[in-house]
Order: structure tokens, then C-alpha cells, then sequence
């Protein structure tokens, strides 16, 4: 084959190479967010991402650890409470989406159902366990009704002794998990009814199991993937009315289980959550990875439970006292009920001098939520609250005795889950290999592509060098034969 016509074809074909290789470079990320925004969209035509919304099949944990009172009587007579951490009591929670309405704005609307069930393997100690925590019932109401006549109060402290209620209670972690028998409860459901926020027994979380969310309607992302997952409504409702100011009752960001995909480091994930009754938003920590696949963790910012002093924007959440404490008791039937990070993480240190065996740090209390940013998934989660009661001595309530004021944690509890098994592994081929091949791809053909170009130049060049030096060669065998026949110096003729 004409060495010529050879150079010319893989000149050609390493150039179309090439080519293809920078087509890639350029067109595959594009091909490869298309498909991520095909396959994110909330449709039951796509098949895995649906079901992975509608039935999370990460197995989610929740996680309670009680403060016990090792000093009850000492603190009813003024002293400083001294807790104890009991747990973890660990409930395996399994979510389930209902009533899914898909409506023609591109938004779809469903309840989802919470259910907790006891792990013994997993937890230290069992749910028989007996500790001793403040009883809300009779502290929260004294506090409650601190500005009433004080004819009101000396009958309150009267229904308390009718009813045999002190202000310590010691039961199982079961009672005060998902309810108790109460006389009071009874007596207080029938003739005040509403002024409790349960009607059967009461318990620290006898409302959640078994129970809903409320009524979510978020966007598909259908319409815009900006948009996908995040709260258009709440049961009906486009804005809060339990706080101050129209900022603190706007309902913000996602239902906290996914967020928007093509995530950067400057963006946030902002979450409407009912049980704080108030939207949330994580900010950006630092980069990482889990099992291989990249992540951005998010972390709460000290400003989420700041007051108002110290944070000008979340003073529609006041009344506050110290900064790291949330008041609930506007969504709480009035209960004089704090939200805050475990152990007071985050918290103004003052809150620590009031009790006596709290200990927070960053790796055990804070929370955190790792996210893939290229689709806005999850990988893994511990969002971890405190449940803090405020007491105090109240004139005329008996029961209070000369507790001194204080904002007393009665239990923290940690939500997490994380990707792993089948799934981790499809979601590591889907997101990080096949795209990771599709790199090494391009890089793979503009290298032979280029490699292509310059043998064939290389092929072209050595033709010519070849054809010159056959060119050269037999002029010089001519002139050498010319020699030998005609010499350049005769000898003379005698």
C-alpha cells in the first residue's frame, strides 16, 4: 500500500477520533445531567427513583436516650439537677407514603406514615427500664398558669394532690415513650377538652407512632428540576401562623427527605419540619466520601436556635430566653417545651451551669445530613433534637416546692439511616463508575486520536525522507561511472 495514501487515512481517521473524543468532553456531562434529571423527576414511569421515594428503603433508626434525675428531692428543695444519659433505646421507624395524588400544576400531594418498632439488639437496656424525669403535666401547667388568680393556682395544686400527681415522675421507658394511664388526663380531656394535645394516653411520643406527617404537597419537578421535592403546601397551608413575623412562617425548602439536584458548595438544604413547627436550613461543611461515592455534608448552623438578640431574623420565634433553645409552646398547646441540640451542643454555655452531667460534642450531638450533590440524594443522615422542659418555682403551686428556674432536658433522640447493600452498590455503578468511564472515555480517545495525528505525520515526513534519499543515491552512481570512463587528467602522447 502506498505509504502516502496510509498516512493520509490515519491522518483522517485519528483526527475524527479526536474529534469524538472532545465531542465527549464537552457533550457527555450534558448527556449525563439530562439523564439524572429524566431519572430524578417524581413519575411512577421511572420505575426505581419512585419507589425509592415513595417506600424509602433505607432503614432509618431512631435513637432516645433519657436524662434521669439522680437528685429529685434535692432539686424540688432548690439544688442543681444532676442527670444521668440512659440508652440508647433504639426503634427501628419505617415510613410509607399514602393517598398519592399527582395534580396538573406538577406538584403531587400524599401522607406519609410513621411506625416505630423496639430493637432489644440494638439498644442499651429495655423498655421495662425505669427513669425519672420531670412531669410535665405538673410543672409545664404551673408555669402555665404562673399569672392566673392565685385562687386558680391553690386549686390547680389541689386537682395535683387529688389526683396523686407529684412533680418527678418514675416509670418505664415504654410509659413515657408511648403513654400512660392518667386519672388527670382522663379528668382533664373530659372537662377541658383540647387543652391537651392528646386524647388517650399521654406520653412523650405517643402521637408520632402510627401516625402522619400531615399533608405534603411538593413540586415533581416535572415542570422545572430546580423545583423538585420542594413544599408547595402543608395541610393546605402556603404559610405558618404559629410565629411572629412573616419570615419565621414561611414554609421553606423540601419535606427533608430529598433535595434539588447539582448541588454547589455555596448552596443550602432548607426543610420545612412539622415537628419543630418551624422550617429549618442546613449550611455546607465540608466535602467527603461514603463507600466511594462524593458527598457534601451539611451541618446546623449556630444561628438555627439562636435568640433574637443574638440573630436579628429569628426573633419572630420569641419569646426566647437563652440562644440554642427553640420555643415550641406556640404549636405545643402552650407547654412551656424547648427545642434545642443535644446536651445543649451549640447552646449558650450559660445552660450548662443549671445542670450538673452534660457533655456536648461535635461527633456525638451535632447534627448532620451527607448529601451526593449531582442528584440531591441522601447517603446518610442524624438529625439529633433535645426535649427540654422550662420549671420553676410558682407561688401557690405546692408541688413546685423552691425548684429554681431552669431549663431542664428530659430526653434527645437521634434519626439516622444510611445508604447501603444493593442499593449503594447501584447507586455507585449508576453515579460514580459509569460516569467515571465515560471520562476515562474521552480522555482514551483524544489520546489516540492525537496519537493517530502524529504517526501519521511522522509516516508522511518518513515517506519523503525515503523517496529523497532513492532520488539522491543514483545521481551519485551516474557521476561515479562518468569517472571511471573519461579520467580528468590524460597522460601525454609521446
Amino acid at each position: 500500500m502506498n505509504k502516502s495514501k496510509l498516512a493520509i487515512g490515519l491522518f483522517v481517521a485519528g483526527t475524527m477520533t479526536a474529534v469524538f473524543g472532545l465531542v465527549i468532553v464537552f457533550v457527555g456531562p450534558i448527556i449525563i445531567d439530562d439523564q439524572i434529571v429524566k431519572n430524578l423527576v417524581i413519575d411512577p414511569k421511572n420505575e426505581i427513583s419512585y419507589t425509592m421515594w415513595k417506600d424509602i428503603p433505607v432503614p432509618f433508626f431512631m435513637s432516645v436516650y433519657f436524662f434521669n434525675i439522680l437528685n429529685p428531692t434535692e432539686v424540688l428543695a432548690g439544688e442543681k439537677p444532676m442527670v444521668e444519659q440512659r440508652g440508647p433505646y433504639v426503634y427501628r421507624k419505617r415510613l410509607q407514603k399514602q393517598n398519592i395524588t399527582f395534580h396538573p400544576n406538577d406538584t403531587v400531594s400524599y401522607l406519609e406514615y410513621r411506625s416505630y418498632f423496639f430493637e432489644p439488639s440494638m439498644s442499651v437496656g429495655n423498655e421495662s427500664d425505669v427513669v425519672t424525669i420531670p412531669n410535665m403535666l405538673v410543672l409545664g401547667a404551673a408555669v402555665m398558669m404562673e399569672n392566673m388568680p392565685i385562687a386558680v393556682r391553690l386549686l390547680l395544686s389541689a386537682t395535683f394532690k387529688g389526683f396523686k400527681e407529684g412533680p418527678f415522675l418514675s416509670k418505664s421507658v415504654g410509659e413515657l415513650m408511648w403513654g400512660y394511664d392518667s386519672k388527670l388526663v382522663d379528668f382533664l380531656n373530659k372537662w377541658f377538652p383540647g387543652m391537651l394535645p392528646s386524647t388517650g394516653k399521654f406520653g412523650l411520643f405517643s402521637e408520632f407512632n402510627n401516625s402522619n406527617t400531615g399533608l405534603f404537597t411538593v413540586h415533581t419537578g416535572k415542570d422545572d428540576i430546580r423545583l423538585i421535592h420542594k413544599v408547595n403546601s402543608w395541610n393546605g397551608l402556603t404559610k405558618l401562623i404559629y410565629w411572629r413575623t412573616p419570615q419565621c412562617n414561611m414554609i421553606n425548602g423540601t419535606a427533608g427527605q430529598m433535595w434539588p439536584p447539582f448541588m454547589t458548595k455555596e448552596s443550602t438544604l432548607p426543610f420545612y419540619s412539622p415537628d419543630a413547627c418551624r422550617s429549618l436550613e442546613l449550611v455546607y461543611q465540608r466535602e467527603g466520601t461514603m463507600k466511594g461515592i462524593p458527598l457534601y455534608r451539611f451541618v446546623a448552623p449556630k444561628t438555627m436556635f439562636a435568640n433574637g438578640s443574638d440573630y436579628a431574623p429569628n426573633e419572630g420565634f420569641c419569646p426566647c430566653r437563652q440562644s440554642g433553645l427553640l420555643n415550641v409552646s406556640s404549636c405545643r398547646a402552650n407547654a412551656q417545651v424547648f427545642i434545642s441540640q443535644p446536651h445543649f451542643y451549640n447552646a449558650d454555655p450559660v445552660l450548662l451551669d443549671y445542670v450538673q452531667g452534660l457533655q456536648p460534642t461535635e461527633d456525638e450531638h451535632g447534627l448532620f445530613i451527607d448529601i451526593h450533590p449531582e442528584t440531591g440524594v441522601p447517603l446518610n443522615v442524624s438529625i439529633r433534637l433535645q426535649l427540654n422542659l422550662y420549671m420553676k418555682k410558682v407561688s401557690g403551686i405546692t408541688e413546685t416546692g423552691k425548684i429554681s428556674e431552669v431549663v431542664m432536658p428530659m430526653i434527645w433522640f437521634e434519626e439516622n439511616g444510611y445508604m447501603d447493600g444493593a442499593i449503594v452498590k447501584t447507586f455507585h455503578t449508576n453515579l460514580v463508575l459509569l460516569p467515571m468511564v465515560m471520562v476515562y472515555m474521552q480522555y482514551c480517545f483524544l489520546g489516540l486520536g492525537l496519537a493517530t495525528v502524529l504517526g501519521a505525520v511522522l509516516l508522511h515526513y518518513r515517506g519523503k525522507i525515503i523517496k529523497c534519499e532513492r532520488t539522491v543515491i543514483p545521481d551519485a552512481s551516474v557521476s561515479t561511472s562518468s569517472s571511471e570512463q573519461t579520467p580528468l587528467i590524460q597522460d601525454p602522447v609521446d
